[in-house]
């Protein structure tokens, strides 16, 4: 049994991997004996973060800023000139944009997409050797997605560019998975509802906030690091190798049980 969770001569890149969601998964991917990149924007934030996680395994942290094309190929060349192969990219990077219907600026949607869609896409399309060679019938490679219950189900949250890219990378998951499934490389998207992340500080910070928000929650709980790790280590395992193109909720029921 233990064998069919094992990751650990597995190489994964998770981008977005130093704060939130994204350093959730790296941590338990590393515990798992993973080796594993990690990006942020801010190279000081990279190094600072490795040499952190190398404490948990083999890992390394790369400065990307994944809001351009260029800097998205960028990142792909990078990892080509280390590795030889790549059994999974978990395209956890992503950016939102905040205001009320009425004072939402037309510049809030580029950048947003750019990071929320595009970027996941020209990765996936420049690490298509490295995600090859390391993939067969046997076990293939994975790409997973990350993204939210905004894009699925209506989430009153002011963000209307984020909701929108969240729900088209739901989709252009299912595209690729149905393009990539004869290369041995599967795609799934891991949907997580609402973590103690950054992006939930302002909910967290108000009792009544929180009270309320805790309300809609089947499980009356905020996710744990584990919840949303493990699930990316059962994808990545073997246990995960004949699902592609789906969606997995990690949401404590939020979507399920309305």
């Amino acid at each position: 049994m233990s064998h069919l969770f094992d990751i650990s001569a597995k190489t994964v890149l998770i981008t977005g991997g130093v704060h939130g969601l994204g350093r959730m998964i790296a941590e338990g991917m590393l515990r798992a004996g993973a080796r594993v990149y990690v990006t942020s924007r801010k190279a000081d934030a990279a190094a600072t973060a490795e040499a952190e996680l190398r404490q948990l395994g083999d890992c390394r942290a790369i400065a990307a800023d994944l809001v351009s094309p260029e800097a998205t190929v960028a990142l792909a060349e990078e990892i080509k000139s280390r590795e030889p192969r790549l059994h999974a990219v978990i395209n956890n990077a992503g950016k939102t944009w905040g205001a009320p219907l009425e004072r939402f600026p037309d510049k809030a949607w580029t950048p947003v997409f750019a990071v929320n869609v595009q970027g996941p896409f020209t990765l996936v399309r420049e690490l298509l050797p490295l995600l090859q060679a390391a993939g067969s019938e046997e076990d293939p490679s994975r790409v997973i997605n990350i993204g939210s219950l905004a894009g699925s189900v209506v989430e009153r949250i002011d963000a209307f560019s984020y909701s929108a890219s969240k729900a088209a990378i739901h989709h252009l998951s299912r595209v690729l998975a149905a393009e990539l499934a004869e290369r041995h490389i599967t795609v799934n998207v891991v949907v997580p509802g609402y973590f103690p992340t950054q992006m939930t500080a302002h909910i967290r910070s108000d009792a009544d906030q929180t009270q309320e928000l805790l309300g809609r929650i089947p499980l009356a709980r905020l996710g744990h690091a584990d919840d949303i790790a493990g699930l990316c280590i059962f994808l990545c395992s073997r246990a995960g190798r004949y699902i592609t193109g789906a969606e997995l909720f990690v949401d404590g029921g939020m979507s399920g049980c309305r």
